[in-house]
């Protein structure tokens, strides 16, 4: 097989959920640059419609649709739509707050885990078992977090979520493989989007940052675009159950201020 042919998405259907910006946007377009026809979805409809119409004036296959991640009955009409047709799925949607553990409202609680987990799963449900049921195989994509895989203060509620989605991964691998389905989940680092911008003025914070990870500078959304096309694509079919870090060697590296002296 041809390094194109490898990566190349040509003849898929992709959902990504999530869309309207950041990382779920920036993977859509290149998901939908890799060849699929890409179906941008979330709850912002018409910049939805305005984004798919900029990548088919790119001259790519994308169409839009609007679902609320965390409405059962928006998930069921949605789903009902691409349950038959959906060859990759990409959960990006999600939401937090940043919060003491003991300050978090139970409606603030109750409205994180149905974004980041409860939706996740319905709409996995659907489209997952649509894969199993087509017999052709399929490609899920969760996007994580750090939390995925360690513990930052003043995320609790959060950290469930994404925990969750990590063992959701290993489970929905092991459950859909022998269908011919991977399921992996990308775990981001410190990605600057919208919903983080504010937090990352404080020059305190870029300090810290590049004393504890390899990379000094923060991700950006088209950082992760990449990773997530490979997975989708059939260079990656031997790979399931991962949560993959895209994180500047943060969990995994750590700088210091020595210097050998010769």
């Amino acid at each position: 097989m041809s390094l194109e042919n490898l990566f190349s998405l040509k003849g898929k259907t992709a959902l990504v959920v999530g869309a309207s910006r950041g990382i779920g946007l920036a993977i859509a377009k290149e998901i939908a640059a890799a060849g699929a026809h890409t179906v941008l979805a979330a709850r912002s409809g018409d910049k939805l419609a305005a984004e798919a119409g900029e990548l088919k004036a790119a001259g790519y296959s994308a169409d839009s649709r609007s679902v609320d991640i965390a409405d059962s009955d928006s998930i069921a009409a949605f789903a009902a739509e691409f349950r038959s047709s959906a060859d990759i799925l990409v959960n990006v949607a999600g939401t937090n707050l940043r919060r003491r553990m003991q300050d978090y409202t139970k409606e603030e609680y109750n409205r994180i885990l149905d974004t980041n987990l409860h939706g996740i799963f319905e709409i996995c449900q659907h489209i997952g078992g649509g894969m199993v049921e087509r017999g052709k195989g399929g490609k899920i994509i969760h996007i994580g977090s750090l939390m995925s895989l360690l513990g930052l203060p003043y995320l609790s509620v959060y950290a469930i979520s994404k925990a969750g989605i990590a063992g959701l991964t290993r489970v929905q691998a092991a459950e859909w493989g022998p269908h011919g389905i991977q399921v992996n989940c990308i775990a981001p680092g410190f990605i600057l989007t919208d919903l983080n911008k504010d937090m990352w003025q404080a020059e305190h914070m870029h300090t810290w940052l590049k004393g504890n990870q390899a990379n000094p500078r923060m991700g950006t959304p088209a950082d992760l675009a990449g990773t997530a096309v490979f997975l989708a694509s059939s260079a990656a079919d031997y790979i399931t159950g991962q949560v993959i870090a895209v994180d500047g060697g943060y969990t995994t590296t750590a700088n210091w201020p020595f210097q050998p002296a010769y």
